[in-house]
């Protein structure tokens, strides 16, 4: 039994939509043997199919070809996650460093950049510097002088 790839990856639920599922093909996301697949490519069961959602890769093999979705149950017999040691190693590091996914500069500053900055402005970091200005009465002068 044959099924198209894109509605292969809706119905085996690792894509949420089967429009995603072809967009991730379109763009290169899905591959099998390293070679970029479109969504149409027919697939049979046996083979392994390379789904880039980063941070990781994941492999999958083919133990069913079906074009309707499942239950989420039911999903074992249809794929088998065959993704290596490492890429799932390099998904729990990102998991336990934490990263947001926020773009630097962006919104609001985390809890720890606003104490970051809340330690830089802090008076005792400004108690190295001298602030009486002497120059201050001079332009209170000038600007009588002149008006």
């Amino acid at each position: 039994m044959e099924a198209r790839l894109d509605k292969w990856l809706w119905a085996a639920r690792i894509f949420k939509t089967r429009s995603i599922a072809a967009d991730a093909c379109k763009n290169g996301r899905v591959t099998m043997k390293g070679v970029k697949q479109k969504p149409s490519k027919m697939i049979k069961e046996g083979e392994v199919i390379e789904v880039r959602k980063p941070p990781i890769t994941y492999s999958f093999r083919v133990l069913k070809a079906i074009q309707n979705r499942v239950g989420a149950k039911l999903v074992p017999e249809v794929l088998e996650n065959v993704t290596t040691p490492d890429q799932l190693e390099l998904l729990e590091m990102h998991r336990i460093s934490g990263f947001v996914g926020r773009a630097r500069g962006t919104g609001r500053p985390t809890k720890k950049e606003r104490r970051d900055l809340d330690e830089f402005t802090q008076p005792a970091f400004f108690a190295d510097f001298d602030f009486d200005w002497d120059d201050e009465e001079d332009d209170e002068d000038d600007f009588e002088e002149k008006f």
